[in-house]
């Protein structure tokens, strides 16, 4: 009987200290459901309705029923009508479109002529899982459009090979190298998960040790004391971001396209937003395991929503709308346009607004929460 008293006893203390501990033991739950939905619905490796836009040089029945059948096959979607080649390349150099589709103007001529006649496709090829799918569909596509249109005198084209060449153009990772994608998307990865949880251990660190106090009496600012905290990671940010771009180029071969000074004022930026919400995150937790644990809880959706693992375009439009939210969503598509497609600063300049923006916010919050530490 005393060993069932005793047992009993250490089962209610454990129950009692997870009750009074609620952000680990929302955790608990949250952290399963979490991954059931994003992996049961947010996940998809073949991605639809990829924003496409067509560059039409000829308007003709054939031209219209082909951009039809393309658009059937719900791979594409055509968001954009381009009037010069020059705009078809600068929507999918800035990313706004997946796939630029082109069909010349002696498209109609050609096969009325009984000559080969080209459809040209020119993909996004930075990430190959997401262009991968679609480009297959394309033929077929044509296919069942050209057995439509092909009467009369093009009738005789259906017993023999297709009259139509579709010529497929990878941009900027032309041999569909999967590395070229994920090593720079790596990067993100990398800052958000040792920057976010470093910093996140600041303050609960200060308050476990008894050293709180001595912070507290010191006559600084929260904002000086922020600053403070995350100033010497900034260094050890620095310091990864160059062991990650030496082994880029030097082992994994990943080109680098773009300007190197954009890339540090980005990269800057991007580090600075990781730590101040592991700050953040450091005056919310009562404890150190809570930090780690809220830390992870950020990790996870920044890893599986900002299309460092499977394709961004491919998710739902609220877990799209989550990503947006995240930091790494928009420094992974400053690092892949900057190393891959050689992307300008104006091109990029919605992307470091976002960051800038999540900055200010990120470091009010902080400022405000580390006041009422101070209480």
């Amino acid at each position: 009987m005393g060993f069932l008293s005793r047992f009993w006893a250490i089962i209610v203390k454990e129950a009692l200290q997870l009750r009074r501990d609620r952000l680990t033991f929302a955790m608990m739950f949250g952290v399963p459901v979490m991954q059931l939905v994003l992996f049961g619905f947010a996940i998809n490796a073949d991605p639809k309705a990829l924003p496409t836009a067509v560059l039409v040089s000829e308007h003709s029945t054939l031209s219209r029923s082909l951009v039809s059948a393309i658009g059937n096959t719900g791979y594409f979607t055509v968001v954009k009508l381009a009037s010069t080649e020059q705009e078809a390349d600068e929507l999918l150099q800035r990313g706004e479109v997946q796939f630029v589709i082109t069909i010349p103007p002696d498209f109609t001529r050609k096969l009325v002529r009984h000559e080969k006649a080209q459809l040209s496709v020119a993909a996004d090829a930075t990430d190959p899982a997401t262009t991968g799918p679609a480009v297959g569909a394309v033929n077929q596509a044509v296919s069942q459009a050209l057995a439509r249109e092909l009467t009369g005198p093009l009738s005789t084209y259906r017993q023999g090979t297709s009259p139509v060449d579709v010529v497929l153009h990878r941009r900027y990772n032309p041999e569909g190298i999967t590395r070229y994608n994920i090593v720079p998307g790596l990067l993100g990865i990398i800052l958000t998960m040792t920057l976010v949880m470093m910093t996140a251990l600041a303050v609960t660190r200060e308050r476990e040790r008894g050293t709180m106090e001595n912070l507290l009496a010191m006559p600084v600012r929260p904002i000086e004391v922020m600053a403070g905290k995350i100033a010497p990671y900034i260094f050890i940010g620095g310091m990864q971001v160059a062991v990650v771009l030496a082994a880029a180029r030097l082992l994994f071969g990943v080109p680098f396209e773009g300007s190197f000074a954009m890339f540090a004022v980005a990269t800057l930026l991007f580090i600075t937003v990781n730590l101040a919400i592991g700050f953040t995150f450091s005056t919310i937790a009562q404890n150190q395991l809570q930090a780690m644990q809220m830390s992870f809880f950020f990790l996870m959706p920044s890893i599986l929503l900002s299309g460092f693992a499977f394709p961004f375009r491919g998710m739902p439009g609220w877990a799209q709308a989550i990503g947006e939210v995240l930091p790494v969503t928009h420094f992974l598509r400053i690092v892949r346009g900057l190393m891959l497609k050689a992307a300008s600063p104006g091109q990029l300049s919605e992307e470091l607004a976002v960051l800038a923006l999540t900055l200010i916010i990120v470091s009010a919050v902080a400022i405000t929460r580390y006041k009422v530490t101070l209480d």
